[in-house]
């Protein structure tokens, strides 16, 4: 469940439009059975319910702090931006996602409801750290600086990668070095922001001109400045970056350059995430994980068992 806010309001229409963009650019030689055709700007965010089904396990639930368990609630942010992670479905209200339904069955397993706000994702950890969320998700990766102040309990592993327009010399960026004098788009506030402004100096040690990096809070800004050239390549999550190129023409996914292990967030020193890492445990042993990941195309991104705050994979 959405809040009705006017912030809440403004995101989902950001959120719109990401996923009018790609509507907007979708292939026209996609079979509409895979999501990926004209006739499937709804078809391709998948409905599929695999959530429901789930139960309550007493001993997974019995590690939630007492005051978690007696009010029967947990509070969660979620950022919303493009599938797989989290979208809205045409009607701009229901929320879907990987995200979504990873949240909502692991509140299922602990046998709470999951009283959900949509928050900007440069939002959620400052906000965890103040005690206005319980946890969040917004496919956060796990890195080590990020450790210093928030706990992690990991889902999913995905990663940074690239894309670029089809008429692009590049074909694989296996060192930043290879942006060197080009305009990089990228979300605001990420782990890819951060890679690409730690690593600016390597253009310069080499004597070469520096990369521009553009970021954008909205994911359909940062594709529609690819599509008209005022981007040379786009870095994100593999998983949105596959997604996304396979609905809109003219575009490649270039190649997957590091990964890291995702997971909810939470306030540093968290009571709560044994409680969750034990939900999570449970949905890969009742199938339902696998269920999810299929659901999404995201099948290469299962981790062997959740972990809370494990180092950052190099």
């Amino acid at each position: 469940m959405s809040t009705s806010t006017p912030r809440a309001t403004a995101l989902r229409a950001a959120a719109l439009l990401a996923t009018t963009a790609l509507a907007l650019t979708a292939c026209g030689s996609g079979d509409p059975s895979d999501g990926t055709g004209p006739a499937a700007a709804t078809a391709r965010i998948p409905t599929t319910d695999v959530v429901s089904g789930v139960t309550k396990d007493p001993a997974a639930a019995k590690l939630l702090p007492a005051g978690v368990r007696a009010r029967g609630s947990l509070s969660l942010a979620s950022s919303v931006g493009s599938p797989p992670s989290a979208t809205y479905l045409p009607d701009g209200r229901t929320l879907a996602g990987q995200d979504i339904d990873f949240a909502d069955a692991v509140g299922k397993v602990l046998g709470v409801r999951i009283k959900r706000e949509v928050a900007g994702f440069e939002a959620i950890l400052p906000a965890l750290g103040s005690g206005k969320y319980d946890l969040g998700t917004g496919n956060f990766g796990v890195t080590d600086e990020r450790r210093r102040t928030i706990d992690f309990v990991t889902y999913v592993n995905d990663g940074q990668g690239f894309a670029a327009r089809k008429d692009s010399p590049l074909r694989k960026v296996t060192s930043l070095r290879q942006l060197c004098g080009l305009t990089v788009a990228t979300g605001a506030g990420t782990t890819f922001e951060t890679t690409l402004e730690e690593n600016a100096h390597l253009c310069k040690e080499a004597g070469k001109q520096p990369y521009d990096v553009k970021t954008y809070a909205e994911q359909g800004a940062l594709w529609i400045s690819l599509q008209q050239g005022r981007s040379d390549v786009v870095m994100s999550t593999v998983n949105g970056l596959r997604y996304a190129v396979k609905q809109q023409p003219g575009l490649r996914f270039l190649n997957e350059f590091k990964r890291l292990d995702v997971g909810f967030a939470f306030k540093k020193g968290t009571p709560l995430a044994p409680a969750v890492r034990a939900a999570v445990n449970r949905l890969k042993k009742d199938g339902t994980y696998d269920r999810i990941l299929k659901k999404w195309g995201t099948g290469p991104s299962a981790i062997a068992t959740s972990r809370i705050s494990p180092p950052e994979v190099k």
